[in-house]
């Protein structure tokens, strides 16, 4: 049998070419269909048509047409060059070989092989033989090649002339037979079949046979960010979506940094502010404590002997007199008695007289019962207020009939370091626990103001039954408290209701008044002509040199001035009172110290 080359077509979607099969040398060649060039694999041939037909733009390879895609240029090819594609034989005789082979017959039609080859006649075998089909021959040992049993390898050698029967290893494979294996170009994926591949391919290959439309120039996928061209839009997502991953990595680290900075620059900006607020309230705290006498700066006894060293260096007072001052001073200390110095008696009958004989514009006055007045001093210059009116409120009460006998262990006016000792007694024997924890549970040798809870737990531990009244908020216009003014005239007119005359001495004791930064004591009301009221106050911050002068001459009115009170000249927004209104029993203070754990005021209004 006389040796030649047996030439198959094959098409996908992604390209077509020739396979050639040389009988004689037992090589197999790949022919490309657009451009003619022959290839040995086809891994070449894959690349081949990547490289010179899908990526570049497409030509023509039998006339000038160029500059068409790749399926319009498969159109072309196979409409316009058809004849030039279709299978044919040469009519030349072959050559005379070493077995004396005569001549070919002449050239037949691209029908003649086939039908040859289906009815079995015998043809003389063309050198070159192209025999179109629609199928790929590609088996995993061959990769494109007839299998061996298909094509003998010694059929040259079995054919001794022209008259033997020409080879028909050409003939194709039936597709979808169980001998066919057809290999996916683009994975190593095989099938039996060409429907099954191109199923294949068009499933897990679909982005690969996309081509752009007709008309259209080819789109091309390039990466905003580094410029890199992309097959499809889908790798250029991915593509972009790696770009993205990165820089979110590096402004995550950014950011993280970023916020490390921040959070640290916030701590040190908390942590400065939270020091200057700490210094700002220690510098306000000491101004609290020196304003209260907190501020272990010492008590009446320290502040007594610097006013009375400062008078000496100033020349007010002679050295000698400052030594009997000092002598007195530590007397009374050692005894807890006051030392009388800045008492003055005498000036409620000195009131009494006055109204009696003038005041002409006063209807009606109510005086407590009498009491000694006492200023503050150079030990209590500036906190002792609040000490002074317990001195007068409890000569008002010694000086009363109903609490005289009651009273036989205060015969006398405690000075203002027993006073102190007094409340810290009454702390520890429960009195206003929230109070002594203010204080700390301390008082003497230090300068702490006292208020009207303080009075109101030393006079309840001395079994004094009293009350306190808080006017938290004005009860009138411009801020006034009128109900105060009302709650006194009813305090002092109880007891003496039937009373006549201008005048009327009342047995009640004085009542301690407190606000704000003060504290002073209530020692009658006057009822004037025109229906209003006027308290009469006792301040600790008169001067004792002013109130002796009321009780050597006839006082007049320039002389109340500095006493009386009217409706408008009380505009604090809170007053307390400590009134007192008898004696409480065993019982009954036994009652009034468990209440006091919890303290509240009666609320008016």
């Amino acid at each position: 049998m006389i040796g030649g080359i047996c030439t198959f077509q094959s098409s996908l979607d992604w390209g077509t070419y020739l396979l050639h099969v040389d009988w004689k040398s037992s090589s197999t060649m790949l022919v490309c269909d657009i451009c003619t060039q022959e290839v040995s694999s086809e891994d070449d041939m894959k690349s081949h048509l990547l490289l010179a037909h899908m990526e570049q733009d497409c030509w023509c390879p039998f006339c000038t047409l160029a500059g068409l895609t790749y399926d319009e240029l498969s159109h072309h090819i196979h409409t316009a060059h058809a004849d030039t594609l279709e299978p044919w034989c040469s009519d030349e005789e072959q050559s005379k070989g070493a077995h004396g082979g005569a001549t070919s017959s002449s050239s037949s039609s691209s029908s003649t092989p086939d039908k040859d080859l289906r009815t079995g006649h015998h043809m003389k075998t063309p050198e070159k033989c192209w025999v179109p089909l629609d199928v790929e021959l590609n088996t995993k040992k061959s990769h494109g090649s007839c299998k061996e049993a298909d094509v003998p390898r010694n059929a040259a050698s079995e054919a001794p002339g022209l008259d033997d029967d020409p080879p028909t290893a050409c003939a194709a494979p039936i597709a979808g037979s169980e001998d066919l294996v057809i290999e996916c170009p683009f994975c190593s994926e095989t099938e039996n079949s060409i429907d099954k591949l191109e199923l294949h391919v068009r499933r897990e290959h679909a982005d690969l046979l996309t081509s752009p439309t007709k008309g259209h120039a080819k789109q091309q996928y390039e990466c905003p960010m580094c410029s890199l061209v992309c097959a499809n839009a889908n790798i250029l997502q991915e593509h972009v979506y790696l770009h993205l991953e990165d820089t979110c990595d590096t402004n995550t680290a950014k950011i993280t940094s970023d916020s490390i900075l921040a959070r640290q620059l916030q701590a040190e900006e908390d942590k400065r502010r939270r020091i200057e607020e700490s210094k700002r309230e220690k510098v306000e705290f000491q101004k609290l404590q020196r304003q209260f006498g907190l501020d272990n700066s010492g008590g009446y006894r320290q502040q007594s002997v610097q006013n009375l060293e400062r008078a000496v260096a100033r020349g007010r007072m002679r050295p000698m007199d400052f030594h009997l001052h000092k002598a007195e001073m530590m007397e009374s200390l050692a005894t807890g008695v006051d030392d009388g110095r800045t008492k003055t008696s005498g000036v409620m009958e000195a009131l009494r007289q006055y109204y009696n004989i003038a005041g002409p514009e006063v209807r009606r006055v109510w005086l407590c019962s009498p009491l000694d007045h006492f200023s503050s001093s150079a030990g209590d210059k500036g906190w002792g207020c609040g000490f002074r009116n317990f001195q007068m409120l409890l000569s008002s009460i010694l000086f009363s009939d109903t609490y005289r006998d009651f009273l036989q262990d205060f015969r006398y006016i405690p000075c203002i370091p027993k006073i102190q000792a007094m409340i810290e007694d009454a702390w520890k024997e429960g009195f206003d626990p929230q109070g002594a924890s203010h204080f700390n549970g301390k008082l003497q040798r230090t300068r702490a103001w006292i208020g009207a809870c303080e009075i109101y737990s030393l006079l309840t531990s001395m079994r004094l039954k009293c009350r306190i009244l808080d006017f938290h908020t004005p009860s009138g216009l411009s801020g006034t408290h009128p109900l105060l003014f009302e709650w006194v005239l009813n305090y002092y007119a109880s007891d003496t209701r039937g009373a006549e005359g201008k005048v009327v001495c009342s047995s009640k004791p004085a009542i301690y008044l407190q606000h704000q930064g003060h504290s002073r004591t209530i020692v009658g009301i006057e009822e004037r002509k025109n229906k209003s009221y006027c308290l009469l106050l006792f301040d600790p911050g008169c001067p004792s040199d002013a109130m002796q002068r009321l009780t050597k001459k006839n006082v007049d009115a320039a002389d109340l001035k500095h006493f009386r009170k009217y409706v408008g000249g009380l505009k604090h927004k809170q007053y307390q009172i400590v009134a007192v209104e008898g004696i409480l029993s065993p019982e009954e203070r036994a009652v009034r110290l468990q209440m006091s754990k919890v303290f509240r005021a009666e609320r008016i209004p």
